[in-house]
């Protein structure tokens, strides 16, 4: 990184508009900033670090930069750094504008500007600047990546500011190991780290859950084994685990099949014993049936000798049945032949009461002919009966056109009555629609001015508001401004007060035969005592602490009045200086008459859709009108036409009709006269015949009873047995010859009759003693088949627990590798005896080529006193690797780095830094550091040591590097020539360059 160009407005103590050449400055290698105190030396720096990242080190920073501007300038002149400089081989210039108040440019007041950011690049093709970035975020992160460093890390190892040189060299490991890592980029390192942590952590979860999952097929294991099996007391993850779940397991599988062969054997000696329990039983309940069969077929034989009569009367029986069986189908002839005369002689005897009394005594012959006689004159009545029916359809048809006729003129009144009010209508309705279309255009023009009344009327209410807050903002930045000057007041106080007594503090320092830290000496005759009210550097921090806090209030109050100021400036531009109450007003007037044009354009739909209407309803009436006269016109000639129809009709039914009323009333007399007569008629008939079947029929009965053997027709009919009775006779003389033969055969039968010598069956006994060996038996298979089912479980959870192991055995052997690797890159690993992590051990082989670097400076700066070597150690109980001491070439001995005098530590720091900037240059992913500033620290060194540090500081340039160094050392002017003064007066601070020119002259004029 080297810096080219810095331009200052506005900033700081600067009023105006200064500018810094860098390259000239640069070319001498060595150049000095110099000033009287409060000229603004140290906002050189600020500027350079605001450019960059947008923010200034240590307690000067505030905010986004809103205490930078400079209470020199002039209120329209606007607060700006700019700085060119080449990084990563890139030209680039940055622009930054922290926000500022400026005067309003209309009206008065101030209004607060945003904060502005501007990154180009030169493009050396094209011989110009091009824009990259406007975004403060992007241009930070552009610049932050760039350059390899954070704001902190930039002023520790560029810009070194106002005596922190030690901070570095009396840092701890994890200080000093934050920094190299982000400047020689050793992340990929410290992601092993995790890696490999995040891998362990993989693995021995995996590792625990395959033991775990074994541990739960153990447990299985010993539930089905019982106590046969033993769990090991190991955790998942301990070692041997596998291999004694695996033992237990082959001890209770042998147990398990010793189990099942006792068990076998049982089962064999209980089944020999249940065959022959059951033989047993089988005899005795053979010998019992046997017994018990011959004792029922003696009980049977003699109930069978005690229904002997009933069953000799049941066979005579059925004999005189089986004989009436041959007259049942003569019997069953005269019976129907008896009811199918019985139901026509009444149904001739109902019809014939029908019948005028002339056809009284007329037989079937004579009925039939007078019926013809009667359908012969219905037929001629046929046209009558059209013509009557059409007589009927005329009437209705006229009734029909004089209906119709009312309904027209009725029509026709309405009509002409609706129509004769026709163009009022219209003309009111259009009238309607032209208003409602009026108030719309009007409603549509108010809602353009209502929407800004309303806004400005929001605008007044927040400029009230916002008037309150601004006055009690201004009160509470005023409030914390005089906190803000009484605790720096009380810290200066504290800070004066300590410095009076530090005399004391390093006294309490001294021990005897030691060199004190500020004189050398090693001999301590009068050391300075702590008076009363002595104030420590605890006292001093805590005074800083609280002016810092009370520093931040004032900042956020000034911002938060800033904000209220600019939110007050908006509210004021959009309202005006108009009330609030007449705003109010005019937006409410406004409303009402803009919902009042509203509400009378809203008659405009419904008023266009009344005319539609009335202009449909008008073109109705109108077509009904014509249509009504048309059908009148119509109706005249139809009427003539039925009319005389209805003459001829009338004259033609006169003829017909008779005596009757009607010519229908006298066709209905007819047909009533031809049916009666054709239906008795056929009564007749059907009873004439049905008398000579019922004689035929009492002829084949008397002959067919005779032939049977009985004396009379009714003799044969009371022998006949219906269905149920014939089946249920058989039934009972079939059951009586089965029952004998059974029970004959029981009684010969001489299984039974040997049974019946032996003595009784004890079937219960025999029962139980089977019973109990059947018992036995079950108990036995139970037995044997749990053993087998033990045996089967264990073997199946076994299997599993082995393949398990085998599965868990690659994870094991991966577990144990990247844990050894874990442990070892952590610093946590026995074999790691310096407890170093990858990291760590990384940077301290960087480390150690600073504290190389370093030593070449420091050698010439301490005339070859002292030599920085890196040590490896361990501090304490933490861990080694980023430990750095001084080796003193007068003594032989190597002692820690704070041990060093206050000259010492500034020389020491500074070539550490030196070599730090060599080294970050020479890495291959490393910023170049071209350009170093120095701020302060050179008036603790003698002559001698002066002029060797700036020997080496001068010697920078044969690596093309400068080195600029801040001092209030009178002696340095003289020394060095290429100055870069900043001086101070009542309209603001300025810069000049003096000494040096690029072509070797020296010079004094101002620049």
């Amino acid at each position: 990184m080297r810096l080219h160009r810095l331009d200052l407005t506005a900033f700081g103590p600067f009023g105006g508009a200064q500018s810094v050449d860098f390259d000239e400055l640069s070319a001498a290698g060595l150049f000095l900033l110099h000033g009287p105190t409060g000229a603004g030396k140290t906002s050189v720096l600020d500027a350079v670090c605001y450019a960059l990242y947008g923010s200034v080190p240590g307690a000067r920073q505030s905010g986004q930069g809103a205490n930078l501007r400079s209470d020199h300038a002039a209120p329209g002149t606007r607060t700006e750094t700019v700085l060119e400089l080449t990084v990563g081989g890139r030209r680039l210039e940055v622009s930054r504008q922290p926000p500022w108040e400026r005067p309003k440019k209309r009206g008065a007041g101030t209004t607060v500007e945003k904060a502005q950011s501007l990154l180009r690049e030169y493009d050396t093709a094209a011989g110009a600047w091009k824009e990259l970035s406007r975004s403060h975020q992007e241009i930070g992160e552009e610049i932050t990546q760039l350059l390899g460093m954070s704001r902190e890390q930039f002023c520790q190892v560029v810009l070194l500011p106002q005596g922190d040189f030690a901070r570095f060299l009396r840092a701890d490991a994890e200080a000093r190991g934050r920094l190299l890592g982000r400047l020689f980029d050793t992340r990929r390192f410290a992601e092993v780290e995790k890696r490999l942590a995040e891998r362990r952590r993989g693995a021995e979860a995996r590792v625990r859950e395959g033991d775990s999952a074994l541990l739960a097929d153990a447990h299985r294991m010993q539930q089905v084994a019982g106590d046969a099996m033993e769990l090991p007391e190991l955790a998942p993850g301990e070692p041997g685990l596998a291999e004694a779940v695996l033992g237990a397991a082959a001890v209770a599988r042998s147990t398990a099949r010793e189990l099942l062969t006792t068990a076998h054997c049982g089962r064999l000696a209980a089944e020999s014993a249940q065959a022959a329990a059951e033989r047993a039983l089988a005899d005795v309940r053979e010998l019992d049936r046997l017994q018990r069969r011959l004792a029922a077929a003696r009980e049977r034989a003699e109930a069978l000798q005690e229904r002997a009569g009933a069953h000799q009367e049941a066979r005579e029986r059925w004999e005189r049945a089986r004989k009436a069986e041959a007259v049942a189908p003569a019997l069953e002839l005269r019976e129907a032949a008896d009811v199918e005369h019985e139901e026509a002689a009444v149904r001739a005897a109902r019809a014939r009461a029908r019948l005028p009394e002339r056809f009284a005594d007329s037989g079937a012959a004579g009925l039939a002919a007078a019926a013809r006689r009667a359908a012969e004159e219905l037929g001629g009545l046929a046209s009558a009966r059209r013509g009557e029916r059409r007589l009927a359809d005329l009437a209705v048809e006229r009734a029909d056109l004089d209906r119709r006729e009312r309904d027209d003129e009725d029509v026709l009144a309405e009509a002409d009555a609706w129509l004769t009010g026709w163009d009022a209508v219209r003309t009111e309705l259009r009238d309607r629609i032209e208003r409602a279309q009026e108030a719309a255009a009007r409603a549509e023009q108010l809602d353009g001015r209502r929407e800004p009344a309303q806004r400005r009327l929001e605008a007044a209410r927040r400029r009230e508001e916002l008037t309150d807050d601004l006055e009690a903002a201004r009160r509470t930045a005023l409030a914390c401004g005089e906190r803000t000057q009484t605790a720096r007041e009380h810290w200066l106080d504290v800070r004066e007060q300590r410095l009076n007594g530090i005399a004391a503090e390093l006294a309490a320092t001294l021990a005897e035969g030691e060199p004190c830290a500020v004189c050398g000496a090693t001999e301590h005759p009068a050391p300075a005592r702590k008076g009363a009210g002595h104030v420590d550097r605890e006292a001093e921090g805590q005074a800083l602490a609280a002016y810092r806090r009370a520093e931040e209030g004032q900042a956020e109050a000034e911002r938060g009045l800033g904000r209220v100021r600019e939110a007050l400036a908006v509210a004021t531009a959009e309202a005006g200086d108009a009330p609030t109450d007449r705003l109010a007003a005019e937006a409410l007037a406004a409303e009402e008459a803009y919902a009042q044009a509203r509400r009378e354009a809203s008659a405009l739909h419904p008023a266009r859709e009344e005319l539609r209407r009335a202009e449909q309803e008008h073109e109705r009436r109108t077509a009904a009108q014509r249509e009504a006269a048309v059908r009148a016109a119509s109706r005249v000639g139809h009427r003539e036409r039925l009319e005389r129809e209805q003459l001829a009709l009338e004259e033609e039914l006169t003829r017909a009709r008779g005596t009757a009323d009607s010519v229908a009333e006298r066709a209905a007399q007819l047909e009533r006269q031809a049916a009666l007569l054709a239906e008795a008629a056929e009564a007749a008939r059907a009873a004439e015949e049905s008398a000579e079947r019922l004689k035929a029929a009492d002829g084949r009965l008397d002959e067919a009873a005779f032939r049977a053997g009985f004396d009379t027709p009714q003799a044969a009919a009371d022998a006949l047995l219906d269905d149920t009775a014939h089946r249920e006779l058989q039934r009972r003389l079939d059951a009586w010859q089965s029952e004998e033969a059974a029970v004959r055969a029981a009684l010969a039968e001489p299984d039974a009759l040997a049974a019946a010598r032996r003595p009784p069956a004890d079937l219960a006994a025999a029962e139980r003693a089977a019973a109990d060996a059947a018992e036995r038996l079950r108990a036995a298979a139970s037995a044997q088949d749990a053993a087998a089912r033990r045996c089967a479980e264990l073997d199946q959870l076994s299997a599993r627990a082995s393949a398990g192991v085998r599965r868990l055995a690659p994870l094991r052997e991966e577990h144990d590798r990247v844990a050894r690797l874990a442990g070892l890159t952590a610093g946590t690993s026995a074999d790691n005896e310096r407890k170093m992590r990858l990291e760590a051990y990384v940077l301290a082989a960087r480390l150690e080529q600073v504290a190389a670097a370093a030593t070449v400076r420091l050698q010439r700066m301490s005339a070859g006193r002292y030599t920085l070597v890196h040590s490896d150690d361990r501090a304490g109980r933490g861990r080694s690797g980023l430990g750095l001491h001084v080796v003193d070439a007068w003594t032989g001995r190597e002692r820690d780095t704070a041990t060093l005098s206050g000259g010492e530590t500034f020389f020491a720091s500074l070539a550490l830094a030196l070599g730090l900037a060599d080294v970050v240059t020479d890495e291959a992913g490393g910023v170049r550091l071209d350009t170093l500033f120095i701020d302060e620290g050179f008036g603790s060194l003698d002559d001698q040591t002066l002029d060797e540090v700036l020997d080496v500081l001068d010697s920078l340039r044969e690596r093309d590097r400068s080195v600029g160094i801040v001092s209030h050392v009178g002696d340095l002017r003289r020394r060095i020539h290429a100055q870069l003064e900043v001086v101070k007066g009542r309209s603001g601070s300025t810069v000049r360059l003096r000494g040096y020119r690029p072509s070797g002259r020296r010079g004094s004029g101002e620049e």
